[in-house]
């Protein structure tokens, strides 16, 4: 590994950064921002319009700041999966924040007159907190200073994988601005001048890794900390409302449209749906990464077999499912991008209620059964009764539960209740115990 360290000093930029200004603020400044939005933003500064550059902001640990302010917020991305060529080095990284340490600095970014757009990849679970330093608490308040100050509304953009990630957006702000006691007349303002559009977006972006990091600099030639590795595919859909100005998002490989439920129907229940079942399933196999649990016989059927009672709720006069299906088989087998099923199996009772239970509901008020979407479903109670190292923001009652006498409907009360439909997995919980 090179001792020098990625920075203005060692790399030269494709555009001067020093023109670029801070039109994004996201809120979540994790790996799969980095593999996913900020290339376009970068593509777009490059293309030379710079007012598309980043105040990326992370929600709790500065780990990330830290690493990527040492560099001044460039970093390379990897794109594994054959054909590697050199990394890219990103530049759009305009400034770098912590919300925990300096939300006053993060609502003055947000408020800021250059900050047109707002993007969130802050998990499923970020959207149920609405504290002053949660991403809806520091929302709300800079847009009550945006209002005070007569500067345009902000379009905020949701990356996260919620079914009308939009709406939850908007309900999140409006509940934290009613937390915080803000003016009627901002409630208003935020109700109806500011844009939440919704969007899909689509590309597997593992957790970084010592061995990742060293890979990358490598082949840089310059040490950087904050490498990350994604797959060639990408995608991006969004809902073409925006409440001011607009980035040319086309024109980066973005797809605008007037509705995006078919496609986010569709990543949901097929590459998510999947992504959960194999994560729960294959830890209980003893598999540690997606390409290893996809390639087990056993899981790869089952998978199939999830993806045929999915398709049935899928619009697919829009979404080319056997297409999509057929790519995510080569997506999933990968072995150039090590996913880690942990990683995936983390938060399950916010994942599981789009993924697997709502194609479950839709397809009993067809009168379909679902024995495979059940089956995925029993994975995930027989993971709490087994599997170490799970992460979730309901750990500790969902292991309780697990281990009742009861176990599936105690737990479908405690994350969807209700949900009616309890039979089936049942019987596949008790068909796993057998075979355990």
């Amino acid at each position: 590994m090179s001792c020098e360290r990625l920075s203005n000093a060692s790399f030269s930029a494709r555009y001067d950064r020093g023109a670029v200004k801070a039109g994004v603020v996201h809120l979540g400044l994790g790996a799969f921002h980095r593999a996913h939005q900020a290339p376009v933003f970068d593509a777009l500064i490059a293309g030379g319009d710079p007012r598309w550059g980043i105040t990326g902001v992370a929600m709790r640990s500065p780990d990330v700041v830290t690493a990527l302010g040492a560099q001044d917020g460039l970093y390379s991305l990897s794109r594994r999966g054959g054909n590697e060529g050199k990394p890219q080095v990103i530049g759009a990284l305009k400034a770098l924040q912590v919300a925990a340490s300096e939300p006053k600095a993060v609502i003055a970014s947000l408020a800021h007159a250059d900050t047109h757009l707002v993007t969130l990849t802050i998990t499923e679970k970020g959207y149920l907190d609405y504290g002053p330093t949660s991403a809806a608490g520091l929302i709300a308040r800079a847009l009550d200073q945006r209002r005070a100050a007569g500067l345009a509304p902000l379009t905020v953009l949701s990356c996260d994988n919620r079914a009308y990630n939009g709406a939850v957006a908007r309900d999140a702000v409006l509940a934290a601005a009613q937390t915080a006691t803000l003016a009627d007349a901002t409630l208003s303002w935020i109700a109806e001048e500011v844009a939440f559009p919704s969007s899909m977006v689509d590309r597997i972006t593992p957790a970084v890794t010592a061995a990742m990091i060293a890979e990358s600099s490598d082949a840089l030639g310059l040490r950087d900390q904050a490498a990350v590795w994604t797959e060639p595919f990408w995608q991006w859909v969004i809902e073409d409302r925006f409440a001011a100005a607009r980035p040319d998002l086309a024109s980066a490989g973005v797809q605008m449209v007037s509705d995006v439920a078919p496609w986010e129907t569709a990543k949901l229940r097929l590459l998510n749906g999947a992504h959960s079942t194999l994560a729960y399933q294959g830890l209980l196999r003893g598999h540690r990464f997606v390409h290893e649990a996809i390639r087990d016989p056993v899981l790869a059927g089952l998978v199939g077999r999830l993806w045929d009672e999915a398709t049935t709720t899928i619009d697919r006069s829009v979404v080319d499912v056997t297409a999509y299906r057929s790519a995510l088989r080569k997506r999933f087998a990968n072995p150039a991008l090590p996913h880690a099923l942990i990683q995936i199996a983390a938060d399950g009772s916010q994942k599981l209620p789009p993924r697997l239970l709502a194609p479950m509901t839709e397809r009993a008020a067809m009168g379909l059964s679902s024995p495979a979407l059940a089956e995925a479903v029993a994975g995930w109670i027989a993971a709490h009764m087994r599997i170490e190292g799970l992460a979730d923001p309901m750990l500790t009652d969902l292991q309780s539960l697990a281990n009742e006498k009861a176990p599936v409907e105690a737990l479908l009360a405690c994350i969807a209740p209700d949900f009616g439909q309890s039979a089936e997995i049942t019987a596949a919980l008790a068909k796993l115990r057998e075979i355990a």
